[in-house]
């Protein structure tokens, strides 16, 4: 079955404007003073760590959706960057963005 690559762009799109929403909030948030009671600092700076965290995987998943919208665009969307076989219609259901079918992305993880 052919891939509907107008949906998957809708979806990768809608994804890619969801993850920098995500990101554009921690920046902003990032430019709170922080507050001047050294309790709620320390507690304030614990929770860098997480935000950091959710900022990288935000900027990955930009990463990927970046990647499929280009093999979308190229018109080798669904195709395994590793092996060159079709990526299958419930993956991509699924992770949208995937690069690799399910055994490749198994072997290399």
């Amino acid at each position: 079955m052919p891939i509907d690559a107008n949906r998957y762009r809708e979806v990768l799109l809608d994804a890619k404007a969801e993850f920098e929403k995500r990101v554009n909030t921690i920046h902003n948030h990032a430019r709170d003073p922080l507050n001047a009671d050294s309790a709620e600092q320390a507690a304030e700076l614990g929770n860098v760590e997480v935000v950091s965290a959710l900022e990288s995987e935000a900027v990955l998943e930009l990463a990927e959706i970046d990647s499929a919208l280009q093999r979308l665009q190229a018109g080798n969307f669904g195709i395994c960057t590793t092996c060159g076989e079709d990526i299958s219609s419930k993956r991509l259901t699924a992770r949208p963005a995937s690069a690799e079918c399910l055994d490749c992305a198994e072997l290399n993880s």
